[in-house]
């Protein structure tokens, strides 16, 4: 009697355990199911979420798009003062909405961040064109070198044969200038506020050369620069930048376009943002340079001396929202050049 309610009870004991460990496993199963179906619902709202601000920028991207379509249309058979306004409205539009696409990719598919660039670059170059055809350049001519304040140059000015490659360089590159440097290697070149007067200026095929251009230009185009020093005033509108190297750049304007450029410097003063495309080893740092008519120029060109976004640079080949481009870097305030000039 005693060792059958012994065996019943001890099978007791463990019928109990073995029940209450089912019961947590039910209870633990549950709670994973739970889990899951939570977290399956918060992918689908942040799939909606997404969906949503996808459809929103594609809409809010194409008004804004058709809305700059527009300005350049406008100025077929307007007058200058006109088409210049509207170039310059449909500039600043194209500017903020580089940087509507900029802050979108964190949500954009690929396809879609290379639809709306591919668009992008339609709108800039339908925006070239209308300019070359509203508002067409004068003949190219280069200007004669004027004598450095830092170094005097007693080489005559380039030939007529020197004037003549350099014009025909700039044409296979679709690009005109007013005034400008070209195939000159080793010297110290200037150009006075005088001699640049709101012109564009064009220097090409530079090499280890140190270059002041004061005043304030129209816009700034650089072509195949190597190991020079390049200082310029206030820019009015945009700087183009294509195959520079080794070099060290002093610029202030409204927008920088850099192509294929490399182990270059460039201390900057933007007031929209810097672009960079096919370039590696370009480092930046604010703008420093002075000059006793700086204020002066700064006011000419209409450029906003308090807005500075020299660190926010948009590099066209580096897509990974969140991660920093390899292909530029900020300049350590310790290796920061401060004197320019004796």
């Amino acid at each position: 009697m005693d060792a059958t309610l012994e065996t019943s009870e001890e099978t007791g004991f463990y019928d109990r355990n073995a029940a209450a460990k089912l019961h947590e496993r039910i209870e633990k199963r549950q709670q994973v199911l739970a889990e899951d179906v939570e977290r399956r619902k918060e992918a689908r709202q942040s799939q909606s979420v997404a969906e949503e601000k996808s459809e929103y920028f594609v809409s809010s991207f194409n008004a804004e798009r058709a809305g700059i379509q527009e300005l350049l249309s406008g100025c077929s058979g307007a007058d200058r003062p006109t088409v210049t306004q509207k170039l310059e409205e449909a500039t600043a539009k194209m500017t903020q909405l580089q940087k509507f696409l900029n802050d979108s990719m964190i949500f954009l598919s690929q396809y879609q961040i290379r639809v709306a660039q591919g668009a992008l670059q339609k709108l800039q170059a339908s925006l070239n064109e209308t300019r070359e055809e509203a508002l067409p350049k004068k003949k190219f001519a280069f200007r004669s070198r004027t004598k450095a304040a830092e170094k005097v140059s007693d080489s005559p000015p380039p030939s007529s044969e020197t004037v003549s490659s350099g014009v025909t360089k700039v044409d296979e590159a679709t690009i005109s200038a007013q005034t400008g440097f070209s195939n000159i290697s080793n010297e110290s070149l200037t150009m006075t506020s005088e001699e640049i007067q709101s012109r564009d200026v064009l220097l090409t095929h530079l090499t280890n050369c140190k270059v002041r251009l004061y005043g304030s230009p129209s816009t700034l185009h650089l072509k195949h620069i190597t190991a020079c020093e390049v200082l310029c005033g206030p820019v009015a509108t945009s700087v183009f930048v294509d195959h520079c190297s080794n070099s060290v750049l002093g610029l202030a304007c409204q927008q920088l376009r850099t192509h294929n450029t490399t182990d270059t410097q460039v201390y900057l003063h933007v007031t929209s943002r810097a672009i960079i495309e096919d370039c590696r080893g370009v480092s930046f740092a604010p703008f420093c340079w002075s000059y006793p008519t700086l204020d002066q120029d700064f006011a000419a060109s209409g450029l906003d001396q308090d807005r500075n976004n020299w660190s926010q640079v948009d590099d066209f080949n580096w897509l990974a929202a969140g991660t920093p481009s390899p292909n530029w870097t900020v300049i350590p305030e310790a290796d920061r050049k401060t004197a320019w000039d004796p």
